[in-house]
């Protein structure tokens, strides 16, 4: 439980809140949080889910302990996974840690897929083209982006890609937020 009491002293503390602003966010004393933060009393689930909501952390926030970090992903743990209806692999990148905000992808397109569907959501979008090449619309305009370019633009806008090409494009790709 050490680290629980440590992670809500250094999060109020980011967040840039006193004590009696985290007491009017959770209807918790001032006296009885301040005990909590130097860990001399103990704290039901009902009390730590009241200091989630008003920090907008999940719960389990509390509980990602530094042990189950795991920074590195060896290429041999990789996999490679498919959305439904979609011929585009994704192999996630990423470290395992809590409240990560990157997404960071190889993604392979096949042979002349196309995406035929616009999006915009929140967050940015940054795509490498490690191997062949890649069309982008990005809010109306079209950029093809071949191996070695890169492109990044918000998500907000709305963008669409495709390979043209009769061979397999494999790109890097770093998203914000995380998305899957």
């Amino acid at each position: 439980m050490d680290g629980i009491y440590q992670k809500i002293k250094n999060l109020r503390i980011e967040k840039g809140l006193t004590l009696k602003d985290l007491s009017e966010k959770t209807e918790l004393s001032v006296s009885f949080l301040s005990q909590i933060e130097r860990g001399s009393s103990s704290l039901a689930i009902t009390s730590l889910k009241k200091i989630a909501d008003a920090f907008s952390v999940p719960i389990t926030f509390f509980f990602d302990s530094d042990t189950n970090h795991n920074y590195m992903l060896k290429e041999e743990d990789r996999k490679p996974f498919k959305l439904e209806g979609a011929s585009t692999t994704y192999t996630r990148l990423n470290g395992e840690f809590g409240g990560r905000s990157l997404e960071p992808l190889l993604v392979t397109l096949a042979p002349k897929q196309t995406q035929t569907q616009t999006s915009d959501h929140p967050g940015e979008e940054f795509y490498y083209v490690l191997k062949g090449a890649a069309l982008f619309k990005v809010d109306g305009k079209e950029y093809f982006v071949r191996e070695g370019d890169s492109i990044h633009y918000p998500s907000e806008v709305p963008h669409s890609w495709e390979n043209p090409l009769n061979e397999e494009t494999v790109i890097l790709c770093v998203l914000t937020p995380v998305i899957f």
